[in-house]
């Protein structure tokens, strides 16, 4: 079994635990604190950044993108029709497009901003960034929401799933990002329905129990967080 150290409120690992999900291999979880940059932790990461896989023989794969790309390596291309990348190279590109929207453009333009100020800020020591909440952080990153949701919306409702004619990285990328802001309350889905039924089929999904599972101590996630219906 692989062993992943993550956050379980990072899009970027819960990217990695979907894949695992989907492909139906097990995967011990280590929860990683990344601002206490333990000694033990960096030796395997330098960067002190989340999500590291510690691969067969214990060698450290660190980053979504290049986790995602060893997978596929090593177990996609034995999936055939189950596969989550693509045989084309232009429906690669694509696929590598969407999951960069997710979780660079979107993590550095919300999901970020939301996580640090609402999740990690007041669980880390005053010395290391804690303290209260930056309001304007907040209020900014909140802004940005409507367009990522608008965009999902319109790739929901002009393609069978967000790359293409099936379920790819792509839509695990942009579940776990928009999961996140789910779990927190900060999506209303209401007027974006396309990209509502397209995140229910998501959910619905065996690969994503474990998530809908998580819980933040101090954090209660919405009320529809974990109904498949909504």
């Amino acid at each position: 079994m692989l062993t992943l150290f993550h956050h379980p409120m990072f899009a970027a690992c819960r990217f990695v635990r979907l894949i695992f999900g989907e492909y139906g291999e097990e995967l011990a979880l280590i929860e990683e604190k990344p601002w206490a940059r333990r000694k033990e932790f960096l030796a395997l990461n330098p960067a002190g950044t989340l999500p590291v896989l510690l691969a067969e023989g214990d060698v450290p794969i660190i980053g979504a993108s290049v986790i995602a790309e060893y997978l596929d390596e090593t177990r996609g291309v034995l999936k055939r029709d189950k596969r989550l990348f693509a045989e084309d190279p232009l429906d690669r590109a694509e696929i590598r497009r969407l999951c960069d929207w997710y979780l660079g453009k979107t993590e550095s333009e919300v999901t970020r901003h939301i996580v640090r100020e609402r999740v990690l800020k007041p669980h880390m020591p005053a010395g290391q960034g804690g303290g209260s909440p930056d309001a304007a952080a907040i209020r900014a990153a909140r802004a940005n929401i409507k367009q990522h949701l608008k965009y999902t919306n319109w790739l929901a409702g002009t393609r069978n799933w967000l790359a293409g004619s099936r379920i790819t990285y792509a839509d695990l990328a942009a579940a776990a990002s928009l999961s996140v802001l789910d779990y927190l309350g900060e999506i209303d889905w209401r007027d974006n329905v396309a990209a509502r039924d397209w995140y229910t089929r998501v959910k619905s999904r065996p690969a994503f129990r474990p998530l809908l599972a998580d819980r933040i101590r101090g954090l209660t996630p919405a009320s529809h967080y974990a109904d498949l219906d909504f």
